[in-house]
């Protein structure tokens, strides 16, 4: 279980982040799945938080999603915003999570990892740095980092991403193209 850290030790560990590992629901949503009359599945994703990935891939921080749910939805989503490393219907997201960081050729020390429920767990707690969400289960706030402001589907990301640029002193730069 990751440790409760000082914030000086927190930025060490954001600093060494290169791979970001989202979850969907409840992280890049709110949670909430729509079903249409024909059956299709609709999702609403924050454009700020699209923007924020975009951001934090710009920075050089790979970025990755990892949900035990299978969606046609998340694979328009994340090719629409450039994500290479997409795994779904991940029940045991610990597997695809190690597969990922080998394939990577990189550690658990150089990973943070964004969930908000149970099956995110195992993950949270070999990451170096373990980010959810207020509205997250208790289990897994009380083993997070680093808990949002925003709730999922609304900003979390997007705050998730500035925090690790602005901490490895990337910030400025990412942002200069808009100046």
């Amino acid at each position: 279980m990751p440790e409760k850290i000082s914030e000086q030790e927190l930025y060490k560990r954001i600093k060494a982040v290169k791979l970001l590992v989202l979850d969907v629901d409840g992280v890049m949503t709110d949670g909430g799945v729509i079903y249409n009359d024909l059956g299709h599945e609709t999702k609403v994703f924050d454009v700020k938080d699209g923007h924020g990935i975009k951001l934090l891939m710009r920075g050089g921080v790979e970025v990755a999603i990892i949900t035990s749910r299978q969606s046609q939805v998340v694979g328009h989503r994340a090719a629409n915003l450039g994500i290479k490393y997409v795994y779904q219907g991940a029940l045991e997201k610990i597997k695809a999570y190690d597969e990922l960081i080998s394939k990577l050729g990189i550690t658990p020390d150089e990973s943070a990892c964004m969930g908000d429920d149970l099956v995110d767990m195992p993950m949270l707690k070999k990451a170096a740095f373990a980010v959810t969400v207020p509205d997250g289960v208790a289990e897994v706030i009380e083993i997070a980092h680093y808990v949002t402001k925003n709730k999922g589907g609304h900003g979390a990301v997007r705050e998730t991403a500035e925090l690790i640029l602005k901490a490895q002193g990337k910030w400025q730069d990412v942002i200069r193209r808009y100046l």
